[in-house]
């Protein structure tokens, strides 16, 4: 399993009272791949900009495709410009995918519909791996989580290296921008929805 599908794993065995949004997650889990492709070779970090390295199939369609979506040609792409192009939607393939393969399924209720956001983890050893990988505080993981649940960049990554930390620090950074983005359109129709109302 990739840390991408652990995370959204993880993610959607949350109780309901912390969960999280949908552009957040496709935020880290493009993180994710990123950091796998640094693990497997197919990236490297020059600075800031993400240089592709050697060409591997890796067996997760989705983690080829974000191999496949490297920019390969100078000047290689910034870790954020990288974060907010790759996850775009990619929290709902992610869904999709561990969907189709009955790694997440929606629970049956008597009687009414049933929502998208009702969608959980099926018991299965995958849910269990990736909740073990959490609980040992295994710092990738729990970095990217972290950065879910409060925004912010993970404050001791050093043990994971300086590729992996920007990467890291890069998702918090994302994340935290689309949280001010959110404050900033509640504001401005909180305050529209008050010059109609007068």
């Amino acid at each position: 399993m990739s840390t991408a599908r652990d995370l959204v794993l993880v993610v959607l065995g949350l109780p309901p009272g912390r969960s999280v949004e949908q552009g957040d997650l496709s935020l880290a889990l493009a993180g994710a791949e990123a950091v796998d492709l640094l693990e497997s070779g197919a990236l490297a970090l020059d600075g800031e900009r993400m240089a592709p390295g050697r060409r591997t199939a890796t067996g997760d369609p989705l983690l080829d495709g974000a191999a496949a979506a490297l920019v390969r040609r100078e000047p290689y792409e910034t870790v954020g410009d990288w974060l907010w192009r790759r996850g775009d939607e990619l929290a709902a393939a992610y869904l999709q995918d561990l969907t189709r393969s009955g790694l997440v399924v929606r629970p049956r209720h008597r009687g009414s519909s049933v929502r998208v956001s009702e969608t959980v983890p099926a018991d299965t050893p995958e849910r269990r791996r990736a909740e073990e990988r959490l609980a040992s505080g295994e710092p990738v993981l729990a970095a990217l989580t972290a950065a879910l649940e409060a925004g912010d960049p993970p404050q001791d990554a050093g043990e994971l290296g300086e590729a992996v930390t920007k990467v890291l620090a890069a998702v918090g950074d994302a994340v935290a921008e689309l949280e001010a983005a959110r404050l900033r359109r509640d504001v401005e129709h909180a305050a529209f929805d008050n010059i109609w109302r007068a």
